[in-house]
């Protein structure tokens, strides 16, 4: 099948957060900026999902569903095993209706009020509200930028996470907005200083499937049983296949104690059915997206390639931190010395470009920003040639 990702489609009106929400986010100034921020595509989903999807329409009929049916649970699981290489069992899957949703339980099942999770900033900035709106503690194990290039801090974290009041470490992996794909050396290395502490890993691994040439992900709890027993995977189709407004993801939890424990919080809150859209998308994407998704990544390496160079040869002031996974990518904009209010009005009123501002990703955000690639190369020339425009007429 053909794919033509340089085709633009119009998303403007359909109440979608980038498009239409911009302005409620950054403030009015918003409507005349170019939105390269919130990370979802601009592509449209595998055929074959929309197609499933209108036949599941033309049926008429949108009643309550019942819970996962075995087709869906073989898709997910054949999705991990295929490329992940981890055999994931079905009674290990428990449904929720996005990642951040599962933090925020999870956070309330496994930790008490005024206890302590640990994250690895700069990092998503819902990992941060998914603690603090839970009245829990944030313990920061930043990560550190060597040669252009972001690694753990073990001997913090082992510092940080010898704090009795420590229950729990977010791992975000690949790592949303830095880009790293974390080996699996690295992420056994954190493994066992959070089994030394007894603190759980919760691994949104939302962005997995979403790697650059050269880079694989690595299931967090497919390591090694004994790093399985202590954690609990977050995935979803939803970055894969641009899929985020039909709020359909998965954990993955090996420990039959730890799923118990959600499970029965989740009766307890009722949220056990999902929807009957994102159920049956789930599960054709899984099962017949896999060339569609080969040819998004081949795009975003040239939308990568394209913007590396760009910025490269024509916006001095900026430095590309080199993404290994996702389409999201962390622009080092310290050069052009402005402070974060000033950096923020820059690109938004000067450049005209609405992208995440980088201190909202918490302690090391300071004087970067994060673009979104996801889009039509004129998309992303646009918004860099706005770019280079307002660097340009602030050197004169």
């Amino acid at each position: 099948m053909k794919y033509n990702f340089d085709q633009p489609i119009e998303r403007m009106n359909t109440n979608c957060s980038k498009w239409d929400g911009a302005d409620a986010f950054f403030g009015p100034e918003a409507k005349e900026a170019l939105p390269m921020w919130v990370a979802d595509m601009d592509f449209a989903a595998p055929q074959k999902v929309i197609d499933a999807l209108k036949a599941r329409v033309e049926h008429g009929v949108f009643g309550y569903p019942t819970m996962p049916p075995a087709s869906y649970y073989a898709a997910v699981i054949g999705w991990m095993d295929k490329h992940y290489n981890w055999p994931v069992k079905r009674e290990w899957l428990v449904y929720t209706p996005g990642v951040v949703a599962a933090l925020n339980y999870l956070v309330q099942v496994f930790t008490q009020e005024g206890e302590a999770v640990a994250i690895q900033t700069p990092v998503y900035y819902p990992f941060t509200s998914s603690i603090v709106n839970n009245n829990r503690q944030v313990v920061i194990n930043p990560l550190k930028l060597l040669d252009s290039r972001y690694i753990m801090d073990y001997d913090d974290l082992d510092k940080k996470l010898a704090d009795k009041n420590v229950k729990m470490l977010f791992l975000c992996n690949p790592h949303n907005p830095v880009g790293r794909v974390w080996t699996r050396d690295e992420l056994t290395k954190l493994g066992e200083i959070c089994l030394k502490h007894n603190v759980l890993v919760v691994s949104d691994e939302i962005h997995g499937d979403l790697t650059f040439k050269g880079y694989q992900t690595t299931a967090y709890a497919g390591i090694s049983e004994e790093l399985a027993q202590n954690a609990i995977v977050c995935t979803a189709p939803s970055k894969t296949f641009n899929l985020a407004g039909l709020q359909t993801s998965n954990m993955i939890i090996p420990n039959a104690e730890l799923r118990q424990r959600i499970c029965d919080y989740l009766q307890k809150i009722h949220v056990v059915k999902p929807n009957v859209f994102g159920l049956l998308a789930t599960e054709v994407a899984y099962s017949c997206g896999e060339e569609w998704l080969d040819k998004v990544k081949d795009y975003l390496q040239g939308n990568l390639e394209y913007l590396t160079w760009f910025i490269t040869d024509r916006i001095p002031g900026i430095n590309v931190i080199q993404p290994e996974g996702t389409f999201l990518v962390w622009l080092d904009c310290r050069e052009l010395a402005m402070d974060i209010q000033a950096l923020k009005r820059f690109m938004l009123l000067e450049a005209r470009v609405a992208m995440d501002d980088g201190y909202i990703f918490g302690q090391g955000g300071d004087g970067f920003t994060r673009i979104n690639i996801a889009c039509s190369r004129a998309t992303l020339r646009e918004g860099l040639t706005r770019i280079e425009n307002a660097v340009n007429r602030r050197k004169k």
